[in-house]
């Protein structure tokens, strides 16, 4: 059995700004802290984990450090999980992009890319890769594995709609608000969604 315990960064700066994050690369705030603090705590009380893996921009890698702090584990960081690059968005406040950068009639289509970023069809190749490679590197039937990911609302509901086999244009995907925490299994070659965006641990 393979076992994914993803999950978002805490509350970052641009989040309290209104800003595009992407890979404008934000620092956690005290409550982002905090937050993860109290993920570390829930996830250290009902897991073993045998690896972290982050995005390594500052809002994640923080998160992660904090959590790998508290339970004992070294964070290992793949760029494949840094969030979407928005290109000329990043960074920007949402109020000043929207007027600057108006969406296309119709919406940005999946293959287009935004100026200095990324298709989403080339987002969704990104976490296609990392996952396979994950499942293909540690699925092994004969030991259990529980992997702590550690990434951005965007990259999860790529990897999501990835886990599900979900085509690039369907109109599903995972909400991931401030450290909410999504559980997805392997097992018997079955793909399992057992928790999506929960946020126990902030009750």
């Amino acid at each position: 059995m393979l076992e994914l315990i993803v999950i978002r960064h805490g509350q970052s700066t641009a989040d309290i700004e209104k800003r595009y994050e992407g890979r404008a690369d934000f620092e956690l705030t005290d409550l982002g802290r905090a937050q993860a603090y109290k993920a570390a705590k829930w996830i250290y009380e009902k897991f073993k984990i045998d690896l972290i893996i982050s995005s390594p921009l500052k809002r994640a890698a923080e998160t992660a450090e904090i959590i790998g702090g508290e339970i004992g584990k070294v964070v290992k960081y793949d760029d494949g999980l840094m969030e979407w690059n928005n290109g000329i968005l990043q960074g920007l406040l949402i109020k000043e992009a929207e007027k600057k950068y108006p969406m296309p009639k119709g919406g940005r289509k999946y293959y287009d890319r935004i100026e200095k970023g990324e298709s989403a069809i080339e987002f969704r190749a990104r976490a296609e890769a990392f996952l396979a490679k994950l499942i293909d590197k540690y699925n092994v039937e004969e030991k259990d594995k529980r992997i702590l990911i550690v990434s951005h609302g965007g990259m999860i509901s790529m990897l999501f709609q990835s886990f599900l086999d979900l085509s690039i244009n369907c109109k599903v995907s995972a909400a991931s608000a401030d450290t909410g925490i999504h559980i997805w299994r392997i097992s018997d070659n079955r793909r399992i969604i057992v928790k999506i965006n929960s946020q126990e641990h902030l009750l």
